[in-house]
């Protein structure tokens, strides 16, 4: 039962951390080599989509969306989507995907004179899946090894590590208060109904060893 239990703890444990990693936004330093939009028929990876426009016909499976082809200093390759959130989850509340596809193309640049942006973020990257990072802002930045210090995500976790253990404080409280002396008179009462039964049978016992002497 013991690994079990630490078997369920680690399963959540792991999907609530994969919970973050997919929704708080990160920030990538690249510069943009182009901007397109395409036709998407989203299939088994509709998950890892946002909602149609807003505004637009949401009863259709198919749309278009916006696309920003980037390279790193690296020379690693990154696509983004650009797709309004709307009021669903994750809460970016994005509406201006129209505006942001307008800023990267004007922020477009080549390798002999790059002009280096800033793109926040969030989602995975998964070319088996097709999936990609949604763009959710871009600015310019002086150079590629320009720190962008991530307040958000660092308050939001100390937040959320502070409300998780506070939670752990009371349940540990509540415990030791309600439910294990709880467990303790229900082993108690096992343990002395134990002891009976077990005097009960010695008494059985030394009645039939009178009877056989």
């Amino acid at each position: 039962m013991v690994y079990v239990k630490w078997a369920i703890i680690l399963v959540f444990w792991t999907f609530v951390a994969a919970v973050l990693h997919y929704t708080l936004p990160q920030t990538d330093i690249a510069r943009v080599t182009d901007t397109y939009e395409k036709r998407i028929d989203p299939g088994e990876n509709s998950w890892f989509w946002s909602v149609h426009d807003v505004g637009s016909d949401a009863t259709t499976s198919n749309r278009d969306v916006f696309f920003i082809q980037t390279r790193r200093a690296n020379g690693k390759v990154m696509v983004y989507r650009n797709e309004d959130t709307g009021w669903t989850w994750p809460p970016y509340f994005k509406v201006h995907s129209s505006n942001l596809q307008a800023e990267a193309a004007d922020m477009k640049s080549t390798a002999e004179a790059p002009k280096w942006v800033a793109i926040r973020h969030y989602g995975w990257r998964n070319e088996f899946l097709s999936i990609f990072p949604n763009a959710v802002k871009i600015w310019q930045v002086d150079d590629p090894e320009a720190r962008i210090i991530p307040w958000f995500n660092i308050i939001f976790l100390t937040v959320f590590a502070a409300l998780v253990y506070a939670i752990w404080v009371r349940w540990r409280r509540f415990r030791q208060r309600r439910i294990d002396p709880m467990i303790e008179d229900v082993e108690d009462s096992f343990a002395a109904a134990g002891d009976a039964l077990a005097e009960k049978r010695g008494r059985f016992r030394r009645w039939l060893d009178s009877w056989r002497s």
